[in-house]
């Protein structure tokens, strides 16, 4: 073999051995901001996809299509709307805690329709929150499985005002402003 062929096999294998690092590091840092940015929802969604590269292609698709939404900020008088809602739906907890959790859920719906989400079903607008509000979206979750389990007869009054809890964490990030602390103490005692 002559130096001429020796160097453009040794120039090549450089090349290969570069781009393959390249690659890696290119992964491993996708890794890491998707992590950074999904949180808890990163850990889910490999569970359910059962490896790392589908659950981040499809954690990648989640982002594409929500930054194609038209999401909007509330206006002022809509959040004190929104705001007066969830206080009435906080009273209603005392004496229909199933009705309350309902009307928590609508409102957090309408608030979504508001901000320019779209509203299908629950695990869109579950894939859709992640992307913006990946640590609260785990309360979502949370509180969707005590409304299932409470419309099959299974949840207490206590996992009812834990679903409410959860629905308000969720509420108040969307809404942008936390509920006064007077009415999440109250909630908390109830």
């Amino acid at each position: 073999m002559d130096t001429q062929t020796t160097i453009l096999i040794g120039v090549a294998v450089a090349a290969a051995a570069i781009a393959v690092i390249g690659w890696m590091l290119w992964r491993k840092k996708r890794t890491a901001d998707l992590r950074d940015q999904f949180g808890p929802e990163y850990d889910r969604a490999v569970a359910a996809a059962g490896d790392s590269r589908r659950a981040e292609a499809g954690l990648a698709d989640r982002a594409k299509r929500v930054e194609k939404l038209q999401l909007r900020e509330i206006s002022a008088a809509d959040r004190d709307r929104f705001a007066q809602a969830w206080t009435r739906v906080q009273a209603r907890f005392v004496d229909d805690p199933p009705g309350a959790v309902s009307e928590g859920d609508a409102l957090i719906q309408e608030v979504m329709k508001s901000r320019g989400y779209p509203v299908g079903d629950f695990e869109q607008r579950a894939a859709d929150l992640s992307v913006d509000h990946a640590e609260v979206v785990q309360n979502y979750r949370a509180a969707r499985e005590i409304a299932i389990r409470n419309r099959d007869g299974k949840a207490s009054t206590e996992d009812l005002r834990q679903a409410l809890v959860h629905d308000r964490k969720l509420f108040e990030e969307l809404l942008g402003v936390p509920a006064p602390a007077a009415e999440t103490r109250e909630l908390a005692h109830v």
